[in-house]
């Protein structure tokens, strides 16, 4: 063995330098992730929409609902609907029975289909989608 291989094997190691202690390495666990449970709304202020429109239409002034206050509400309730339909099927219904006259359906779902620069066959193809088809 060579004079420099000796003297590197005869020096004793100091094992307690080599390895940090286990107190310096833990590291603080973190809180565990929890899957956050739904999301509710307060009822008040859709409660509070829900009467000034019923009020609104009740007087014959649709205008008293602002436009901007109409374009939010619509848009919001659109994409819940959409994602809910897309989640769960065809069986969530948009409105209660007899709620809404086929011509506010129909005036309605026009105005959608305008909005979003569909044309009926686009239409036709997403109406005859089976329930599942994403």
């Amino acid at each position: 063995m060579p004079q420099a291989s000796r003297r590197a094997a005869a020096k004793p190691v100091d094992k307690s330098a080599a390895k940090p202690s286990a107190k310096s390495v833990a590291k603080p666990r973190a809180k565990p992730a929890t899957k956050p449970g739904p999301v509710r709304a307060k009822a008040a202020p859709v409660g509070d929409f829900c009467a000034a429109a019923r009020a609104a239409l009740k007087r014959g002034e649709p205008d008293a609902i602002s436009d901007k206050t109409l374009q939010q509400v619509l848009t919001a309730a659109v994409k819940i609907y959409a994602a809910k339909v897309e989640r769960r099927g065809h069986d969530v219904a948009p409105f209660a029975p007899n709620t809404v006259t086929a011509t506010e359906s129909v005036v309605t779902a026009c105005g959608l289909i305008r909005a979003a620069n569909l044309n009926m066959f686009d239409v036709a193809i997403w109406f005859h989608r089976p329930p599942g088809i994403e």
